[in-house]
């Protein structure tokens, strides 16, 4: 499961097997949340507030990175580290 990102000490994650529709992992302590790249949309778990604010926000941001990424891992490829 390549870490993609920290955002604000939040670990953004794609795993190997993942599934449609494209969605990152957001860690944080005890938490987790799926969220879905496109449209931007929390599909299961939480974080607290302030973090989800904050995950949400870079996704948004960056939203054609994490699609790429999905995809490359898609192929069987690692994905590189976004900023």
């Amino acid at each position: 499961m390549p870490t993609l990102a920290i955002v604000d000490g939040v670990k953004i994650q794609l795993y190997f097997d993942e599934h449609a529709p494209p969605h990152f992992h957001a860690v944080f302590a005890e938490f987790v949340v799926q969220i879905q790249i496109d449209p931007l949309q929390v599909l299961r778990g939480s974080l607290p507030p302030a973090k989800l604010q904050v995950v949400l926000a870079w996704a948004e941001k960056n939203n054609d990175k994490l699609m790429s990424a999905w995809t490359t891992l898609a192929t069987g490829r690692k994905p590189t580290r976004l900023q």
